[in-house]
């Protein structure tokens, strides 16, 4: 056993039986993690980057022993989270975007106080804890504020607060940002970042399925979809897998009525991904091609489609091409962001 790891997983797996009637042919149970391997070393900020429902939150659920997993092996600090519940709980903690832990006619302070207690903090530390992490997360002024008063931005902060005042060694970090202001998120990532500066040997396995974030934070980051890990390495190595291939943005005026299989951007020759996005009286073109001079015939597919080029750009790979790359979607992906093949207009 490697005493540098801080977690480890061997084939972790999931599977959740789905209940109610059943028709003929309908799944009866659904895999939520399919043989996950991770080893995350002491002191490392590690992410996992995946869409709603890739697996995300299973995983740190196993790994935080609030989940048993159906198959494999989930290691904290060494320790096995089926067998060794109580005492990996003593040295982690947890903190989810957009939970509601606290209780509303309690203030800032006095819920810290509960919980620093809770953990086994005497009062003088507590106290002192308290008002040292409020200071950082610049709500001091809202210690004696009833929790119920509390924006969505703010009481996430406290939550934080509440996450951080145990000293844990390991910290799960689930979506830690979802739903906040671009203010409020700003200052919790700077919050992780000061906190993994000043605790070296520290370690943060955070999810999320914003990009700038994965690529702001962490050392190194794994890919995660339907259940499975795709690709782990650092951001830079990720997107330096990309290289050698050309990324192009181009705008184009409409394409027009969904073609046929064959006549989709897809299609041509050398294009490896194309999403779309239709903006108001054009469309937006993003192309991972096999190789530059694949452009030409991409250029000649849009003119026999009846559509002119607007503007084009080559840039650098960011880690929203990896991800397309490897998963063949984007991962905002919704009504008005899909791949040609699933676009209504194209």
């Amino acid at each position: 056993m490697d005493t540098n790891l801080a977690i480890e997983t061997n084939d972790l797996g999931r599977v959740y039986r789905l209940r109610g009637p059943k028709r003929k042919g309908d799944a009866k149970q659904l895999v939520a993690l399919d043989g996950v391997n991770l080893e995350i070393r002491r002191g490392e900020l590690f992410g996992l980057l995946g869409p709603n429902g890739a697996g995300k939150t299973t995983v740190i659920k196993i790994l935080a022993t609030l989940l048993l997993p159906s198959s494999g092996v989930g290691r904290v600090e060494g320790l096995d989270v089926t067998r060794d519940v109580q005492e990996i709980r003593r040295r982690i903690s947890m903190v989810s975007g957009g939970e509601t832990s606290g209780y509303g006619l309690l203030t800032v302070e006095e819920n810290l106080w509960m919980f620093a207690r809770f953990y086994g903090l005497d009062n003088v530390t507590a106290r002192k804890r308290i008002d040292a992490l409020l200071e950082v997360v610049g709500i001091a002024d809202r210690k004696r504020t009833k929790i119920s008063d509390l924006s969505t931005g703010l009481r996430q902060k406290m939550n934080f607060v509440r996450g951080f005042i145990s000293d844990p060694n390991v910290v799960f970090l689930d979506e830690p940002t979802l739903g906040l202001d671009v203010t409020a998120a700003r200052d919790v990532r700077g919050f992780v970042k000061q906190w993994m500066h000043d605790h070296p040997d520290r370690t943060v396995l955070l999810t999320t399925h914003y990009m700038a974030e994965a690529d702001e934070l962490c050392d190194r980051l794994a890919i995660i979809d339907r259940g499975k890990l795709l690709a782990c390495d650092t951001p830079e190595n990720l997107k330096h897998r990309l290289q050698r291939e050309a990324i192009f943005n181009l705008k184009v005026g409409p394409l027009g009525p969904k073609p046929s299989r064959d006549a989709m951007i897809e299609a041509v020759p050398g294009v490896r991904q194309a999403t779309i996005v239709e903006q108001n009286g054009h469309t937006e073109l993003n192309l991972i091609l096999a190789q530059e001079d694949v452009l030409s015939n991409v250029l000649a597919h849009l003119t026999r489609r009846g559509s002119s080029l607007i503007s084009l750009e080559k840039r650098e790979p960011t880690l929203e091409d990896v991800f397309v790359d490897l998963v063949g979607r984007r991962l905002d992906v919704d009504t008005s962001h899909h791949a040609e093949g699933e676009h209504a207009a194209g």
